[in-house]
């Protein structure tokens, strides 16, 4: 019986590691410009605010993948807005973040 506890452990640890957000076609020509980018020629479209989880099953995830997977949801999102470029407004917290996007020449 000792085994089933060690089972759901492993795999819950080995899901926290996992990326679930996949970038979209339209998603990929959208480019992150530094925090520190002067985006002063190009046109502000709009803010952006994504959000994963950070936490599955009590445990906190992987820091590194929860900030690419937030950073690929403004890039796919960005898109939709006719954007070509975002840059982060915060530093990711709690599974959020947020960003601007911008149509760059």
């Amino acid at each position: 019986m000792k085994v089933l506890p060690i089972i759901l452990t492993l795999s819950v640890l080995g899901c926290s590691a996992c990326t679930w957000v996949a970038l979209e076609q339209s998603g990929a020509g959208v480019r992150v410009a530094a925090v520190d980018e002067s985006l002063a020629r190009c046109q502000f479209r709009g803010d952006i605010t994504v959000t994963v989880t950070n936490r599955v099953a009590g445990v906190e995830r992987n820091s590194i993948k929860v900030a690419d997977e937030l950073e690929t949801l403004a890039r796919n999102e960005a898109a939709t807005l006719s954007a070509n470029t975002i840059q982060a407004k915060s530093q990711p917290a709690g599974g959020e973040q947020a960003f601007a996007a911008y149509a760059c020449p």
